[in-house]
Protein backbone atom coordinates (compact mmCIF):
# COMPACT_ATOMS: atom_id res chain seq x y z
CA UNK A 1 0.00 0.00 0.00
CA UNK A 2 1.59 3.79 -1.01
CA UNK A 3 0.71 5.78 2.00
CA UNK A 4 1.50 8.78 -0.15
CA UNK A 5 4.16 10.07 2.63
CA UNK A 6 6.60 11.10 0.27
CA UNK A 7 8.41 14.43 0.53
CA UNK A 8 6.22 15.06 3.66
CA UNK A 9 8.05 16.81 6.43
CA UNK A 10 7.86 15.31 9.66
CA UNK A 11 9.10 16.13 13.34
CA UNK A 12 9.14 13.27 15.99
CA UNK A 13 9.79 14.47 19.67
CA UNK A 14 11.92 11.96 21.84
CA UNK A 15 12.90 10.18 18.59
CA UNK A 16 16.18 9.61 19.01
CA UNK A 17 15.47 6.09 20.58
CA UNK A 18 12.79 3.42 21.33
CA UNK A 19 9.30 3.98 19.67
CA UNK A 20 10.43 7.30 18.87
CA UNK A 21 13.72 5.98 16.76
CA UNK A 22 11.14 3.15 15.50
CA UNK A 23 8.48 5.68 14.42
CA UNK A 24 10.89 8.08 12.75
CA UNK A 25 12.77 4.71 10.92
CA UNK A 26 8.96 4.12 9.23
CA UNK A 27 8.70 6.98 8.17
CA UNK A 28 12.40 7.62 6.30
CA UNK A 29 10.87 4.40 4.52
CA UNK A 30 8.08 6.05 3.28
CA UNK A 31 10.24 8.54 1.86
CA UNK A 32 9.36 11.21 4.40
CA UNK A 33 11.73 13.50 5.12
CA UNK A 34 12.24 13.25 9.21
CA UNK A 35 13.13 15.19 11.72
CA UNK A 36 14.02 14.24 15.52
CA UNK A 37 13.93 16.18 18.55
CA UNK A 38 15.80 14.71 22.18
CA UNK A 39 17.96 15.85 24.79
CA UNK A 40 20.85 12.95 25.25
CA UNK A 41 23.37 14.10 23.02
CA UNK A 42 25.27 10.43 22.31
CA UNK A 43 21.66 8.95 21.72
CA UNK A 44 21.51 11.23 18.99
CA UNK A 45 24.46 10.88 17.71
CA UNK A 46 23.84 6.99 17.61
CA UNK A 47 20.61 8.00 15.43
CA UNK A 48 22.41 10.11 13.01
CA UNK A 49 24.64 6.70 12.32
CA UNK A 50 21.68 4.31 12.30
CA UNK A 51 18.95 6.36 10.54
CA UNK A 52 21.46 8.01 7.26
CA UNK A 53 19.77 11.55 6.44
CA UNK A 54 17.98 11.76 9.32
CA UNK A 55 18.44 15.52 10.55
CA UNK A 56 18.28 15.99 14.86
CA UNK A 57 17.72 18.75 17.05
CA UNK A 58 19.27 18.94 21.01
CA UNK A 59 16.80 20.64 23.18
CA UNK A 60 15.19 20.13 26.36
CA UNK A 61 11.62 19.39 25.55
CA UNK A 62 10.74 19.98 29.30
CA UNK A 63 11.47 24.21 28.90
CA UNK A 64 9.21 26.17 27.10
CA UNK A 65 11.40 28.54 25.36
CA UNK A 66 13.56 25.30 24.45
CA UNK A 67 10.50 24.18 22.67
CA UNK A 68 10.08 27.53 20.84
CA UNK A 69 13.78 27.74 19.99
CA UNK A 70 14.01 23.62 18.40
CA UNK A 71 10.46 24.41 16.76
CA UNK A 72 11.98 27.25 14.72
CA UNK A 73 15.39 25.11 13.76
CA UNK A 74 12.98 22.48 12.52
CA UNK A 75 11.01 24.57 10.28
CA UNK A 76 14.15 26.43 9.23
CA UNK A 77 15.61 22.93 8.25
CA UNK A 78 12.68 22.23 6.11
CA UNK A 79 10.38 25.01 5.54
CA UNK A 80 7.28 23.69 7.10
CA UNK A 81 5.97 20.53 8.74
CA UNK A 82 3.47 18.19 7.66
CA UNK A 83 3.38 15.73 9.92
CA UNK A 84 4.04 15.92 14.09
CA UNK A 85 4.90 13.09 16.36
CA UNK A 86 4.27 14.12 19.98
CA UNK A 87 6.06 10.90 21.36
CA UNK A 88 8.94 12.40 24.30
CA UNK A 89 7.89 10.75 27.46
CA UNK A 90 8.75 9.07 30.69
CA UNK A 91 7.62 7.93 33.94
CA UNK A 92 8.71 9.30 37.59
CA UNK A 93 7.95 8.84 41.46
CA UNK A 94 6.07 5.85 43.04
CA UNK A 95 2.49 5.81 44.47
CA UNK A 96 0.28 9.26 44.43
CA UNK A 97 1.13 9.25 48.89
CA UNK A 98 4.81 9.06 48.02
CA UNK A 99 5.19 10.95 45.35
CA UNK A 100 5.74 14.80 45.96
CA UNK A 101 3.63 16.64 43.81
CA UNK A 102 6.38 18.53 41.61
CA UNK A 103 7.02 15.25 40.47
CA UNK A 104 3.41 15.25 38.78
CA UNK A 105 4.13 18.63 37.60
CA UNK A 106 7.16 17.44 36.05
CA UNK A 107 5.24 14.28 34.30
CA UNK A 108 2.81 16.30 32.86
CA UNK A 109 5.07 18.74 31.32
CA UNK A 110 7.10 16.40 29.92
CA UNK A 111 4.49 14.01 28.89
CA UNK A 112 1.19 16.24 28.22
CA UNK A 113 2.02 19.82 28.10
CA UNK A 114 5.05 19.46 25.43
CA UNK A 115 2.17 17.89 23.28
CA UNK A 116 0.33 20.83 23.54
CA UNK A 117 2.67 23.04 23.07
CA UNK A 118 4.25 21.67 19.94
CA UNK A 119 0.85 21.40 18.55
CA UNK A 120 0.41 25.19 19.56
CA UNK A 121 3.23 25.77 17.29
CA UNK A 122 2.77 23.10 13.96
CA UNK A 123 -1.23 24.44 14.01
CA UNK A 124 -0.32 27.89 11.97
CA UNK A 125 1.62 26.06 9.45
CA UNK A 126 -1.08 22.99 9.23
CA UNK A 127 -3.74 25.79 8.29
CA UNK A 128 -1.67 27.39 5.37
CA UNK A 129 -2.19 24.07 3.71
CA UNK A 130 -5.68 22.92 4.83
CA UNK A 131 -3.34 19.60 5.33
CA UNK A 132 -1.64 18.04 8.42
CA UNK A 133 -1.39 15.27 10.59
CA UNK A 134 -0.98 15.00 14.65
CA UNK A 135 -0.59 11.66 16.02
CA UNK A 136 0.14 11.74 19.98
CA UNK A 137 1.69 8.63 21.62
CA UNK A 138 0.05 7.96 24.73
CA UNK A 139 -0.07 4.74 26.73
CA UNK A 140 -3.38 1.79 27.82
CA UNK A 141 -2.50 3.36 31.00
CA UNK A 142 -3.74 6.41 29.91
CA UNK A 143 -7.33 4.23 30.02
CA UNK A 144 -6.94 2.24 33.00
CA UNK A 145 -4.79 1.63 36.19
CA UNK A 146 -1.26 -0.02 35.07
CA UNK A 147 1.67 2.37 35.53
CA UNK A 148 3.08 4.81 37.79
CA UNK A 149 0.17 7.61 39.01
CA UNK A 150 2.62 10.53 37.26
CA UNK A 151 2.36 8.46 34.50
CA UNK A 152 -0.97 7.18 33.82
CA UNK A 153 -2.53 11.27 34.75
CA UNK A 154 -0.21 12.29 31.90
CA UNK A 155 -1.27 10.04 29.62
CA UNK A 156 -4.84 10.10 30.31
CA UNK A 157 -4.78 13.90 29.74
CA UNK A 158 -3.21 13.15 26.54
CA UNK A 159 -5.67 10.34 25.35
CA UNK A 160 -8.51 13.56 25.74
CA UNK A 161 -6.65 15.95 24.61
CA UNK A 162 -5.89 14.47 21.58
CA UNK A 163 -10.31 13.97 20.58
CA UNK A 164 -10.74 17.37 21.50
CA UNK A 165 -7.68 18.94 19.02
CA UNK A 166 -9.05 16.56 16.40
CA UNK A 167 -12.19 17.80 16.66
CA UNK A 168 -11.07 21.55 16.90
CA UNK A 169 -9.20 20.88 13.66
CA UNK A 170 -10.74 18.54 11.24
CA UNK A 171 -12.60 21.57 9.57
CA UNK A 172 -8.90 22.99 8.67
CA UNK A 173 -7.76 19.85 6.89
CA UNK A 174 -5.99 18.60 10.12
CA UNK A 175 -5.97 15.46 11.80
CA UNK A 176 -5.54 13.99 15.11
CA UNK A 177 -5.26 10.80 16.40
CA UNK A 178 -3.23 8.65 18.69
CA UNK A 179 -1.68 5.59 19.67
CA UNK A 180 -1.91 4.04 22.89
CA UNK A 181 0.78 1.07 23.38
CA UNK A 182 1.01 -1.87 25.48
CA UNK A 183 4.07 -3.22 27.27
CA UNK A 184 7.02 -3.08 24.12
CA UNK A 185 10.16 -4.48 24.60
CA UNK A 186 13.30 -2.46 23.25
CA UNK A 187 16.88 -2.61 24.40
CA UNK A 188 16.52 1.13 25.64
CA UNK A 189 13.07 0.29 27.90
CA UNK A 190 11.92 -0.47 31.06
CA UNK A 191 10.84 -3.84 30.17
CA UNK A 192 14.10 -4.71 28.81
CA UNK A 193 15.71 -3.89 32.51
CA UNK A 194 13.48 -5.62 34.34
CA UNK A 195 13.44 -8.95 31.78
CA UNK A 196 17.45 -9.18 32.72
CA UNK A 197 16.67 -8.51 36.35
CA UNK A 198 14.03 -10.94 37.12
CA UNK A 199 13.28 -13.41 33.66
CA UNK A 200 10.83 -15.66 35.32
CA UNK A 201 8.99 -12.76 36.67
CA UNK A 202 8.71 -11.05 33.22
CA UNK A 203 7.66 -14.05 31.93
CA UNK A 204 4.46 -14.86 34.26
CA UNK A 205 3.87 -11.38 33.73
CA UNK A 206 3.87 -11.49 30.09
CA UNK A 207 1.34 -15.29 30.33
CA UNK A 208 -0.68 -13.57 32.56
CA UNK A 209 -1.35 -9.64 31.25
CA UNK A 210 -0.78 -10.19 27.39
CA UNK A 211 -3.08 -12.66 25.68
CA UNK A 212 -1.15 -12.92 22.63
CA UNK A 213 1.92 -14.02 24.67
CA UNK A 214 4.44 -11.48 23.80
CA UNK A 215 5.74 -8.44 23.83
CA UNK A 216 4.87 -6.14 21.45
CA UNK A 217 7.66 -4.73 19.08
CA UNK A 218 9.03 -1.02 18.42
CA UNK A 219 7.98 -1.93 14.15
CA UNK A 220 4.44 -3.04 15.52
CA UNK A 221 3.89 0.41 17.28
CA UNK A 222 5.61 2.40 14.26
CA UNK A 223 3.72 0.82 11.66
CA UNK A 224 0.06 2.06 13.21
CA UNK A 225 1.75 5.79 13.92
CA UNK A 226 2.64 6.17 10.12
CA UNK A 227 -0.42 4.40 8.82
CA UNK A 228 -2.41 6.75 11.14
CA UNK A 229 -0.52 9.82 9.77
CA UNK A 230 -1.19 9.33 6.31
CA UNK A 231 -3.73 10.11 3.79
CA UNK A 232 -4.87 6.16 4.19
CA UNK A 233 -6.44 6.71 7.21
CA UNK A 234 -8.49 10.06 6.34
CA UNK A 235 -11.69 9.20 7.73
CA UNK A 236 -9.81 8.19 11.21
CA UNK A 237 -10.39 11.49 13.02
CA UNK A 238 -9.46 11.97 17.42
CA UNK A 239 -8.86 8.16 18.27
CA UNK A 240 -6.43 6.40 19.97
CA UNK A 241 -5.99 3.52 19.15
CA UNK A 242 -4.12 0.71 21.21
CA UNK A 243 -1.01 -1.32 20.05
CA UNK A 244 -0.90 -4.07 22.72
CA UNK A 245 -1.80 -7.46 22.00
CA UNK A 246 -4.85 -7.44 23.81
CA UNK A 247 -3.27 -6.29 26.77
CA UNK A 248 -5.77 -3.47 27.51
CA UNK A 249 -8.77 -4.45 29.79
CA UNK A 250 -10.67 -1.39 28.75
CA UNK A 251 -13.67 -2.53 26.39
CA UNK A 252 -13.50 1.32 24.45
Amino acid sequence: MDLQLMGKRVLVTGGSKGIGKGIAKGFMEEGARVGIIARGEESLKKANRDLPGIKTFQANLMEKQERERVFQEFISEYGDIDILINNVGGSNGSTTAETPLDLFEEAMNLNFYSAVHFSQLAIPYMKRKNAGSIVNISSIFGRESGGKPTYNGAKAAMISFTKSLADELVKEGIRVNGVAPGSILHPSGNWQRRLEENPEKIQKFVEDEIPAGRFGTVQEVADTVVFLASDRAKWVVGATLNVDGGQSKSNF
